[in-house]
């Protein structure tokens, strides 16, 4: 039996333990038949540098200590890319950087297309080669107007297709005009023309991209049923056009893995102001690789490749020695 590893969780913990801590989190994962976590930076207080670093490896359970890997959230700043590329230098349980490339919960979000450049010249510059992981969600495409709480299924209108798919062509471009060194991942691609393009995109650089459970499961409308606010993430819910294309792209083998994006709130903030987006998919995996993906064609191999190959070679030797 292989290893099962989800490469993007978000565990909160310190000032957000009432919403989750690594100890629970691990507790869900061994329940879901996953062994090793990677974490997402966009904490309360972010994952920055070495002494952030430091902070959240504290709080791992001693006995998941080498199950458990995060992200270093990037900045416009050179002198944090400094900080982070020489902490992904120092410690293994680095796995790479997060570039909130869009609106996100947190505080971590470079909006602006020259800030964006500025991020792929600079890890050029100092030969960073891991892994960059993007949230793509264009600013300047996003409609907030039409977002109506009472309609929860507007936010997939207030956050439309384009402000992903365009996302994506930016950092697929930045890539090329600084000749990054590293491996650009798409996180959570919820259109399957981002996939077409990465697809393409794959031609001349290293680029991956994965999917979520639900954004293969649930289509856009289950929102207009009882309790739709808890159906509310960013990217959006799309089309069941959508869903049925996005599955054709992964049963091709055009996406390279399963995460989870386990994102948890209280149901308080879910459904009341801040309204805040995230879902805890991290509770559908079992389910969701054991019984839906062959049910809907995919091979034993490939779902091999989704849960641990495709991962464990494109993170290298961070993750050597995870059979």
């Amino acid at each position: 039996m292989y290893t099962r590893i989800d490469p993007h969780v978000h565990d909160r913990d310190e000032e957000e333990a009432y919403k989750e801590t690594i100890a629970h989190l691990f507790k869900i994962a061994n329940e879901q038949g996953v062994k090793v976590i990677c974490a997402m930076p966009n904490t309360f207080r972010p994952i920055k540098s070495e002494a952030d670093v430091l902070r959240r490896l504290s709080l791992v359970p001693r006995e998941q200590k080498d199950n458990y890997f995060l992200y270093i959230g990037l900045t416009s700043s050179r002198h944090q890319l400094e900080q982070a590329v020489a902490a992904f230098n120092k410690f293994k349980q680095v796995i790479g950087f997060k570039l909130y490339a869009g609106k996100t919960v947190g505080s971590l979000a470079v909006t602006g297309l020259e800030e964006q450049f500025g991020i792929y010249k600079n890890l050029a510059d100092l030969d960073y080669t891991g892994v960059l992981a993007a949230h793509c969600i264009r600013k300047d495409l996003l409609k907030p107007d039409l977002w109506n709480p009472l309609n929860p299924m507007s936010h997939s209108m207030a956050s439309p297709e384009e402000a992903e798919i365009e996302a994506v062509r930016d950092q697929i471009r930045f890539v090329n005009q600084t000749k990054f060194k590293g491996t650009l991942h798409i996180v959570h691609v919820s259109c399957p023309e981002s996939v077409e393009l990465i697809r393409i995109a794959r031609q001349n650089i290293k680029i991956t991209c994965g999917v979520t459970p639900h954004h293969i499961l649930f289509a856009q409308d289950i929102q207009m049923e009882g309790g739709g606010l808890i159906y509310k993430m960013d990217p959006p819910l799309r089309s069941l056009r959508d869903i049925e294309k996005l599955r054709h792209c992964l049963l091709r083998g055009e996406i390279d893995w399963i995460e989870t994006d386990h994102a948890t709130h209280a149901i308080g903030e879910k459904l009341f102001p801040p309204y805040l987006s995230g879902f805890p998919s991290l509770y559908l995996y079992r389910q969701f690789v054991e019984d839906f993906l062959p049910k809907v064609g995919a091979s034993k191999g490939l779902i091999k490749k989704m849960t641990h190959d495709n991962i464990v070679n494109t993170f290298g030797e961070k993750l050597g020695g995870i059979k």
